[in-house]
């Protein structure tokens, strides 16, 4: 008896992996869902459909992007978590979605490693701090001076409670010991709209949703996160160039599939993302975008959420964000 339920089991699991690879060998049969988890506008969206358009020409089937923003990306995260393993729903991941998600949400409705199978980096980009217009600081040196002598009077948009535009001026505040009152936005775009329009005046945004505004004279561009000048906007200098070293604030944007997505699929998503982020159309796209390209293994890429867990949650502890 317990040798034919050995063999039962067996025929079992031999039959869902022929199963597996005949679904990957058919695969792609029918347009994919690319779930970006915050509003359109935003550099997550913008690098999103740069990368999708040409993935959607290789594979031979489109792909569809679905936005849905809200608490800094979790919201459309958790629905790829627990959308089927099948090769047809992928989604962007981020520094806010993998890393900063985990320690600001204490019942997040996904886990962040377990749930979810990492294909590969697309790219990575700076933070860029700039104020509306009629702010009268030139310098980053000179808005923390006027931040220092009226606290509380300056106000900051964010993409949501939590999230890396969120962090990012955190850690701002946190150097140069000053006060700005926070004030959240559903998503990178309507955050730069607020800037933009006068409704806030500073916003440490990501520079491929910025750097248009920036560059039209719309807002006026302070300092780049990265530890390096963005090649985007190489007059801006860095805030660890403008008095405090070893700042370094960036996003990270990824492709990744549910957890259980079967292998074949994954490898040929990498390779196909390797590919396309390799050649000089995309290059100058995401370049343009302000955004550097970058891929990786999925092993770098767990371990690039595993040291950014590291990074990130003692200055979410110090300033103690939770979710509103």
């Amino acid at each position: 008896m317990q040798s034919r339920r050995l063999l039962a089991a067996l025929l079992c699991a031999a039959s869902m992996l022929y199963a597996a690879a005949a679904a990957a060998q058919a695969w792609p049969a029918k347009p994919i869902r690319l779930m970006v988890p915050f509003p359109p506008g935003g550099s997550t969206d913008i690098v999103a459909r740069i990368v999708a358009q040409k993935l959607g020409e290789r594979l031979g089937q489109s792909l569809v992007i679905e936005n849905r923003g809200g608490a800094g990306g979790t919201i459309g995260t958790a629905v790829i978590a627990k959308a089927a393993p099948d090769g047809y729903n992928l989604a962007i991941a981020s520094t806010s979605t993998h890393v900063v998600a985990p320690a600001v949400y204490p019942k997040l409705d996904y886990d962040a490693v377990k749930d979810f199978a990492p294909i590969s980096l697309i790219a990575v980009s700076p933070y860029l701090l700039v104020v509306n217009t009629s702010v009268p600081a030139k310098t980053l040196k000179e808005l923390i001076d006027l931040a220092k002598q009226k606290p509380g009077k300056l106000n900051y948009a964010s993409a949501g409670v939590g999230s890396t535009t969120h962090i990012a001026m955190e850690m701002l505040k946190a150097v140069s010991g000053t006060y700005m009152l926070h004030i959240p936005y559903n998503g990178n775009g309507p955050a730069g709209t607020a800037v933009v329009s006068g409704q806030v005046d500073i916003l440490f945004g990501s520079l491929p949703a910025l750097l248009p505004h920036a560059k039209s004279g719309r807002v006026r561009a302070l300092a780049v996160g990265t530890p390096k000048r963005s090649s985007s906007l190489p007059e801006v200098p860095t805030v660890a160039e403008s008095g405090y070293a070893g700042f370094d604030a960036s996003l990270w944007l990824a492709l990744m599939a549910p957890a259980g997505t079967p292998q074949p699929i994954l490898d040929r998503l990498q390779k196909e993302i390797i590919s396309i982020v390799g050649t000089p159309e995309t290059r100058e796209a995401l370049d343009k975008a302000g955004a550097e390209p970058l891929t990786s293994t999925p092993a770098e890429l767990a371990a690039m959420i595993r040291d950014g867990v590291a990074k990130y949650t003692p200055v979410i502890r110090a300033a103690g964000i939770k979710p509103e």
